[in-house]
């Protein structure tokens, strides 16, 4: 994930960084759930790469991962940082 998939989806030049976070909550089934966060300039260009990019990431990350990955999308704006 860190060594090709993650770095593979910066280089679609559609996102500036990316962040893989520890979700802290204890899920139900046990063990440790990480989350990956990607940051665009725009919702135009998330889209764009909705488009022409993710069915095929989408589908190699299943390849690697199968069953011991969930993928779904949410869609944040930033408000403010301080």
């Amino acid at each position: 994930m860190q060594e090709k998939h993650i770095p593979e989806i910066l280089a679609t030049n559609k996102f500036s960084s990316a962040r893989i976070v520890r979700v802290l909550i204890e899920e139900e089934m046990g063990g440790i759930t990480y989350s990956v966060q990607y940051v665009t300039d725009s919702k135009e260009t998330l889209d764009q790469y909705y488009i022409e990019d993710e069915p095929k990431f989408h589908q190699e990350a299943l390849g690697l991962f199968a069953d011991k990955m969930l993928s779904f999308r949410t869609e944040l704006e930033v408000i403010s940082e301080h």
